[in-house]
């Protein structure tokens, strides 16, 4: 996990716009797409990202904002959403999350 999210913290610490999103000065899908991933990674690996901001602040501040923009919120607490489950690609792994480093 270093290896990669470490590449998106520092894409968020070279955007010359901020590090509020990846590229430019507003919302993207890759935002978009690396809330996702944050998410499915909670969900994944509990133990492991429970210090996830301390290595990663700026995808956890990408993740954080994402989810109070008021629509997505909105989704995020619907019944629409489809909550991650045991058969899709995010699945909680126990032998593998381990406490971070």
């Amino acid at each position: 996990m270093p290896k990669f999210i470490g590449y998106f913290e520092r894409v968020l610490k070279q955007n010359p716009h901020g590090p509020a999103q990846m590229i430019g000065d507003g919302i993207m899908y890759v935002d978009l797409s690396m809330f996702q991933v944050v998410e499915g990674l909670l969900y994944a690996f509990p133990r492991a990202m429970k210090s996830f901001g301390k290595h990663y602040p700026h995808v956890l501040a990408l993740h954080d904002a994402v989810l109070r923009r008021p629509n997505i919120a909105a989704y995020a607490d619907s019944e629409r959403r489809i909550p991650f489950n045991e058969s899709g690609i995010f699945r909680h792994y126990p032998g593998l999350d381990q406490d971070a480093k």
